[in-house]
C-alpha cells in the first residue's frame, strides 16, 4: 500500500480530531473534546516540540501519527517519540503503518534526528509485531516512569 503522508496544518484540525477521538476510545484514554483540541492544535500551528502527520487524503485521512521531539545526550542529539499512531480499523493489516513509520523515519534521519522511541503495551501483540517489523527493540535496562504535573 502506498500512503500519501502529509504534515497536518491548522486547516486539518476538524478532519483530524475524530481520528484522535477514535484512537483514544480504542485504547482507553479519557480526554474530553476541549482537552483533545488543546493538545493537538499547537502541534498543527508549528510548535517545535511535535508534529502531526496524516495519511491518506487530507480531507478524509485514514490515519495519523503524533511525533514529539526532545534532546538526548545518550543518542547525541534529537530523539523523536511516536506519541500516537492510529489507522482506521477497516484499513489495518495492509502495511500502511509500517510504511508510514519507515517513511517518516527516513525523513527524520535526513533532518538529523538520532533515534525514535515509543511506548507499547506488552500485551498488544499486533502493535509489538508492527514495531519489531519496523526495527524497534525493547530497551531491557529501562522502564518508562511518569509523573503527572
Amino acid at each position: 500500500m502506498s500512503a500519501q503522508i502529509s504534515l497536518a496544518k491548522p486547516e486539518h484540525l476538524n478532519a483530524l480530531l475524530p481520528l484522535v477521538e477514535a484512537f483514544h476510545q480504542e485504547v482507553g484514554i479519557e480526554q474530553d473534546s476541549e482537552r483533545r483540541h488543546a493538545a493537538i492544535a499547537p502541534l498543527l500551528d508549528g510548535n517545535p516540540l511535535g508534529a502531526v502527520y496524516m495519511f491518506g487524503p487530507t480531507r478524509a485521512p485514514i490515519g495519523y501519527m503524533v511525533m514529539t521531539f526532545t534532546w538526548s545526550v545518550e543518542f547525541g542529539g534529537i530523539e523523536a517519540g511516536i506519541d500516537e499512531i492510529y489507522v482506521r480499523p477497516a484499513i489495518r493489516r495492509r502495511g500502511l503503518a509500517s510504511e508510514v513509520i519507515n517513511s517518516i523515519g527516513r525523513t527524520l534521519r535526513q533532518a538529523g534526528v538520532r533515534a525514535i522511541s515509543l511506548e507499547v503495551r506488552p500485551d498488544d501483540a499486533a502493535a509489538m509485531r508492527l514495531y519489531e517489523k519496523s526495527l524497534f527493540h525493547p530497551r531491557e535496562r529501562y522502564q518508562t516512569m511518569t509523573r503527572k504535573l
